[in-house]
């Protein structure tokens, strides 16, 4: 059974359309006008271990807060429809990564109930151009789409460029153990038998 999704989503603000395979490699194919942003997007990939192609057109002339909440939307849809019944996955993943002075920790439950908490403190308001506050908006968005439970954790770090990217490499550590297919269940993840 394959394990992907194609997600278009266009409103008066964003244009986006969003490829994923979760069963990929790691190949990272994104454009979305954000370069720190395209970064993260790329370690996501990578890490997780599947492959993603992201084209996103956004008010860029606004700012980059609609294109990223939006792209975490749309990858939310994604993971939803490639998990279809969830049947033979892990379900839960957690991860705790350094990131030279950074240490993040993250913990997932595809069990299709939203909840985020995000305990991360930047200590500066922009990463380049990029406002650190995103980070944030992305992941909840992602959260709330998937849907999944999702907590991440900022255990120690100075530098807003390495927490961020910490924050994504975990998750996506996270992620890759949550969605891998466990040979010995073949059902459904839960005692209830449905998720």
């Amino acid at each position: 059974m394959s394990r992907t999704a194609r997600i278009h989503r266009k409103t008066a603000e964003t244009d986006i359309a969003l490829e994923l395979n979760l069963d990929g490699t790691g190949a990272a194919r994104i454009g979305t006008g954000v370069g720190f942003f395209d970064h993260m997007l790329t370690l996501l990939a990578a890490h997780a271990s599947v492959d993603l192609v992201v084209e996103a057109r956004g008010d860029l002339h606004v700012d980059q807060h609609h294109t990223v909440e939006d792209v975490g939307i749309c990858l939310g849809q994604a993971l939803r429809e490639a998990l279809g019944s969830k049947a033979g996955i892990g379900r839960y993943g957690h991860f705790m990564l350094p990131m030279e002075e950074s240490l993040v920790s993250v913990a997932i439950d595809l069990g299709g109930r939203p909840f985020f908490a995000f305990d991360v403190a930047f200590p500066t308001a922009k990463i380049g151009e990029f406002d650190s506050e995103l980070v944030y908006d992305f992941w909840q968005a992602v959260s709330t789409h998937a849907p999944c439970n999702l907590h991440v954790i900022l255990h120690s770090g100075r530098n807003s460029h390495h927490i961020a990217e910490a924050v994504f490499k975990a998750a996506a550590r996270a992620l890759r153990m949550a969605i891998a297919l466990d040979p010995r269940h073949q059902g459904i993840p839960s005692t209830k038998g449905v998720l």
